[in-house]
């Protein structure tokens, strides 16, 4: 038997309360929750002595409960004649004095000021769907009408949108407003369960003079401290936020599922910054645990929240599975927040986290929280800047795993993505100190003053592979001082690519090309980049400057190398733009190659389909295609040659490749005379698992 409206007009038609309450009959309807869930926010708001009109009163049973408790000037209303009569059958003997009326909400005819308090459950949710707002517009104008000075119009709802957003700019000249959130908090047996979404009571009290700024507050729960809003569309948004929660917490009540996940940010109280994101992450189903094991917290050291094991749903999965718990909640701290040590974070955290428990846990379970070596990480950020292409970024030093500090650049717009990273070092030496187990000490041994990027450490795999690929150019190339390595590489990043080529390949010639003039200002401010007659950058657009290079003609490069990543996230490839891997674009790079030129492309492409088309345009331009994966990443570089190759194996590893490798290492180290450091690269084992496409 259908109770429920099929659609949001039915809520405020005649019609269907009069079906509703006949088929319902003495069963009372507490789908917002019974007087044992509000009657903390409502006892608060309204007093035994007021005079409080009912609005909308329905069967409910809260009426009844309040006036047991010691309010017996309820004037309950309601535009059902069948549920007036039954209710008023229902108290004639028991409370006399409590009296139900059929009236019409927008039109009630009492006096003006009559109440210090009008009770709405639920009624302006049903008249918000009517004539676009118009009835709920009406019906609130009457509450106006007939409250008195100070007095409140306490009102119970599911707060969505449209609702909230009538009913503030209704009453927000001369009215504070004030919006508590019952997250949770409805009786297991009311029909509220039948509901995802949590209950909010609304509070708009009446002054006597305006104020001269609007008042609006958020509460959680009934003695939550008020939050002070700035705006409607701020205090929206806030409202949706908790929505959103409750959203999530109602999904993992009904189970465990390892093949999604939920995430949710929790803020500041005070400021309403972001200061912590859960993500809540189960074990699959056949994973063999421990039948304690039900539930545990994972503390991501901070810095490291955007690691492929915090960050990436694969590695999630198996962090979840190396804990053997049955669900863990992963734990990331924010940037721009303080935190004192894992008790001080574990305090504060358990209260939320308990609700995020799987279904069946025992009660009074003990529920740990783990981290790496009970340690909480550190971070630091040293810049921040504006682009006007990508927006707000953050250039921030963190300790990685490894006990070594890193210098790191992140755009802001997505915040769980490194864009460049360098390892740092002293000044006073060219060997890190941060391998000792006291890290707090170790941190103390650099200052922000004394470190420096380490030039001679590539921090990304893919950096390295590329690095490598100059093996197939032959020694005899690399070490011809007459007409040294040309090399154009688009995009910059934070610059570690281009400087150590510039810094340890004899003689190279680098020509950057950067979109972004903010990229290159971070590069020479915060990661040791720095240009001269053998390293220049181009600020523009890396697939007009290609075209106009190969229209103009005379122009030839030893390498060319593609390291730039694509800023729709909705593709399925995030590097490098498809318009790189286009046909034509492709036969631009090929004529701008020399004879023995070599093209280097950092390939990220999540979808299957879409990678096997990029491989087929990149084989039907280039004659010989070599790929090397990225262990534990979606990266592959592809090296792509311009000759054909040995003419009896033109489709295999050059068997010279692995003794010019060796070369190429030697050369690298031999280079330290003019380079700032010695080099940390294994060019060997990058070209180990070199695969033919």
């Amino acid at each position: 038997m259908s109770l429920l409206p099929r659609t949001a007009e039915e809520f405020s038609s005649a019609e269907y309360w009069e079906r509703f309450f006949r088929k319902r009959g003495e069963k009372a309807f507490e789908w917002y929750g019974d007087y044992n869930s509000l009657c903390g926010v409502l006892h608060k708001y309204i007093k035994p002595r007021d005079k409080v009109l009912v609005v909308g009163c329905g069967n409910s049973e809260l009426s009844e409960q309040l006036y047991d408790v010691g309010y017996h000037q309820l004037t309950n209303i309601d535009i059902s004649e069948t549920v007036v009569s039954h209710m008023n059958q229902r108290n004639a003997e028991r409370r006399p004095d409590l009296t139900f009326q059929q009236v019409d909400a927008t039109q009630t005819g009492f006096e003006s000021g009559s109440f210090q308090a009008a009770l709405d459950k639920g009624t302006l949710d049903a008249m918000a769907s009517e004539e676009d707002g118009a009835l709920a517009g009406r019906m609130l104008a009457e509450v106006v009408r007939v409250l008195s000075v100070g007095g409140r119009y306490v009102c119970v709802t599911l707060a969505q949108e449209h609702v909230i957003k009538l009913a503030v700019e209704h009453f927000a000249q001369g009215w504070a407003v004030r919006i508590h959130c019952l997250c949770g908090q409805q009786n297991e047996g009311s029909d509220s369960t039948s509901f995802a979404l949590p209950v909010f009571v609304l509070v708009c009290t009446k002054f006597r003079q305006v104020p001269p700024f609007a008042v609006l507050e958020l509460c959680q729960g009934e003695d939550g401290a008020p939050v002070r809003l700035t705006s409607v569309p701020e205090l929206l948004s806030a409202v949706k936020e908790r929505q959103a929660y409750n959203l999530m917490l109602h999904k993992l009540r009904g189970g465990t599922d390892a093949s999604s996940t939920q995430s949710l940010t929790l803020c500041h109280t005070a400021t309403g910054q972001p200061r912590y994101t859960l993500t809540v992450q189960d074990s699959l189903p056949s994973a063999k645990l421990p039948r304690s094991n039900h539930f545990a917290i994972f503390v991501v050291p901070q810095g490291r929240e955007s690691d492929w094991l915090y960050g990436s749903a694969e590695g999630r999965t198996q962090l979840a599975s190396s804990a053997k718990f049955r669900r863990l909640v992963i734990v990331a701290m924010h940037r721009d927040q303080e935190y004192d040590d894992m008790q001080a974070v574990q305090s504060e955290l358990s209260p939320m986290v308990m609700e995020l428990a799987p279904p069946g846990m025992p009660a009074n379970q003990q529920v740990p929280f783990l981290s790496v070596e009970g340690d909480l990480g550190w971070r630091e950020v040293v810049g921040r800047g504006l682009s006007a292409l990508t927006g707000e970024y953050s250039v921030e030093d963190v300790r990685g795993e490894d006990g070594h500090l890193y210098r790191r650049l992140i755009f802001m717009n997505n915040s769980q993505l490194v864009q460049s990273e360098s390892r740092l070092r002293s000044k006073a030496t060219a060997s890190s100190t941060h391998k000792k187990k006291n890290k707090k000490k170790a941190k103390a041994l650099m200052e922000a003053k004394d470190r420096i990027v380490h030039r001679g450490f590539l921090c990304c795999t893919h950096h390295e592979v590329m690095v490598a690929g100059f093996a197939m150019l032959g020694m005899d190339t690399i070490n011809n001082k007459d007409h040294p390595v040309s090399v154009l590489l688009v995009g910059l990043g934070g610059g570690g690519l281009p400087q150590f080529l510039h810094d340890f390949v004899p003689c190279t010639r680098v020509e950057v090309v950067e979109l972004d003039p903010a990229v290159l200002e971070v590069a020479q401010t915060w990661f040791g980049f720095q240009t001269d007659k053998r390293l220049k950058v181009i600020l523009g657009d890396g697939l007009e400057h290609i075209k106009t290079l190969e229209s103009q003609g005379g122009h030839s490069f030893d390498v060319i190398m593609f390291d730039v990543d694509c800023k729709d996230t909705t593709l399925g490839m995030s590097c490098p733009p498809s318009a790189f891997v286009e046909t034509s674009l492709l036969k631009n790079v090929y004529s701008l190659l020399t004879p023995q030129g070599l093209f280097m492309l950092n390939l990220v492409c999540r979808d299957s389909a879409l990678r096997k088309s990029v491989l087929e345009r990149v084989q039907a331009v280039f004659p010989r295609v070599f790929s090397r994966e990225i262990e534990g990443e979606v990266n592959e570089v592809l090296l792509c040659c311009r000759s054909a190759g040995e003419e009896h194996k033109p489709h295999s590893v050059p068997q010279t490749l692995q003794q010019t490798a060796k070369d190429l290492q030697k050369t690298l180290r031999a280079n330290t005379q003019t380079a700032p450091c010695v080099p940390q690269i294994d060019i060997t084992a990058m070209l180990n698992d070199l695969k033919v496409i």
